[in-house]
């Protein structure tokens, strides 16, 4: 069963990364929060000092290739004001990542079990999370939600072209990323202006760089967007993170296959 604890919680922004408060298994911490992780992830020796026994041993995919991990049932998991009291939990070195993209080492980043267990209004401008009930109509455009590979995707239109379907990633604090794949096939390979280093879990990459002449979502229009070149091979066709869903107030219901995005003013 999923509890809802307070209506409302601080949402810290660190550039274009966000943080939240949380409590794995009765002990505080602070959390990455990230919508496209498939499960709450934790760094390996966060995990010792707070008792977990080893779980079992798989291979996780991140946006920098791949990298040995465990899975370990029946973890408590709090943050945002909900209690998830009983999720599987992904646990790795997260030393590299803490170090390369947030300055510091890293104890968990709460991933998508938070986001199905509830719907949240996020304010990444005004610094909030809040669950919300069902019974408020949220603001904004609607959007449906479409899993691939574990992963929500919202339909958005690149330099005009027909919808595509784009990850959406509020634990993507830097550029918009367009698939390999898709570049190809669009001619975007054609227009790669610089190299630069990037990559989340399975290390740093390098990373071809193009500018969009627009980017549309949910009827906004964004003019000359950076995009960074995701050559894994599962690659979506796109993803958008916080540089541009900042942009909005952001309403998100993962179980009811939705969110709704309302612009700032």
């Amino acid at each position: 069963m999923i509890a809802l604890l307070a209506a409302a919680a601080a949402l810290t922004v660190h550039g274009d990364r966000l943080f939240v408060a949380a409590t794995i298994n009765g002990t505080a911490t602070e959390a990455v929060l990230d919508s496209a992780a498939e499960a709450t992830l934790l760094d390996d020796g966060f995990a010792g000092r707070i008792g977990l026994a080893r779980g079992r041993d798989v291979t996780a995919r991140g946006s920098g290739g791949k990298a040995d991990a465990q899975l370990i049932e029946h973890v408590r998991v709090e943050a945002a004001g909900v209690t998830v009291p009983d999720t599987t939990v992904g646990v790795l070195d997260l030393d590299d990542l803490g170090k390369r993209l947030f300055g510091h080492p890293l104890d968990a980043i709460v991933g998508r079990d938070l986001f199905d267990a509830a719907r949240f209004r996020i304010d990444i401008e005004g610094g909030t999370i809040d669950a919300v009930p069902r019974t408020i109509a949220p603001r904004g455009v609607r959007l449906p939600l479409t899993t691939a590979h574990g992963i929500e995707t919202v339909p958005i239109s690149i330099e005009g072209s027909p919808p595509v379907q784009a990850e959406f990633d509020l634990g993507n604090g830097s550029d918009m990323l367009i698939g390999k794949a898709y570049a190809a096939r669009t001619g975007l390979l054609k227009r790669v202006h610089a190299t630069e280093q990037g990559g989340g879990i399975g290390g740093a990459v390098p990373r071809k760089i193009v500018t969009l002449m627009s980017v549309r979502i949910a009827g906004v229009t964004f003019r000359n967007v950076r995009a960074a070149i995701d050559e894994q091979s599962n690659a979506a066709d796109a993803n958008i993170g916080v540089k541009l869903l900042r942009r909005f107030k952001i309403t998100t219901d993962f179980a009811q296959k939705a969110v709704w995005l309302e612009p700032r003013r």
